[in-house]
């Protein structure tokens, strides 16, 4: 079997994969002084051809240990979650198809934008109701492709 730990989720561990949504570091007031903006936190990416479009999602929770064996990437848009409620969930990533996968944990206070053409796995709660809404290219073409490793992996609880 092979297996992985999730790692708490990090703007330095995680750069090479997106980019973390939260409410940290530096920000501006606004709305009378009882709003703080933290502006610009990702670099969305809908290619020449797409648009960005808002869907949300419900995902049935998992628990851990997870066993997976699918990994998916979208060739032609980033793709973010942003939950709607502050439960912590599962953020697999993999350098290519062929390439162990990492599994971070987010705190239940961070959204997550994958950079385009980045190999992760399917949205993965791990309490209900799994509700996020998603930021992702709308467009003509497919934008999506899947890997299935030929062992699967586990995700162990951290």
């Amino acid at each position: 079997m092979q297996v992985i730990t999730p790692i708490p989720l990090t703007a330095q561990a995680f750069a090479p994969y997106g980019d973390i949504l939260d409410a940290t570091g530096e920000f501006r007031l606004i709305n009378a002084g009882l709003c703080q903006r933290h502006h610009d936190r990702a670099t969305l990416d809908f290619g020449p051809d797409g648009r960005a479009g808002i869907s949300i999602f419900q995902a049935a929770p998992r628990t851990l240990p997870y066993t997976f064996d699918l990994i998916e990437r979208h060739p032609d848009g980033s793709q973010a979650f942003l939950p709607m409620t502050a439960h912590p969930f599962l953020v697999i990533v993999a350098p290519g198809p062929d390439a162990p996968p990492l599994a971070f944990l987010t705190d239940g206070s961070q959204g997550i934008n994958l950079h385009r053409g980045t190999w992760h796995g399917v949205l993965t709660p791990l309490h209900a109701p799994g509700l996020f809404a998603v930021v992702d290219r709308i467009g003509a073409s497919p934008n999506l492709e899947e890997h299935r490793y030929r062992d699967s992996w586990t995700v162990l609880a951290p």
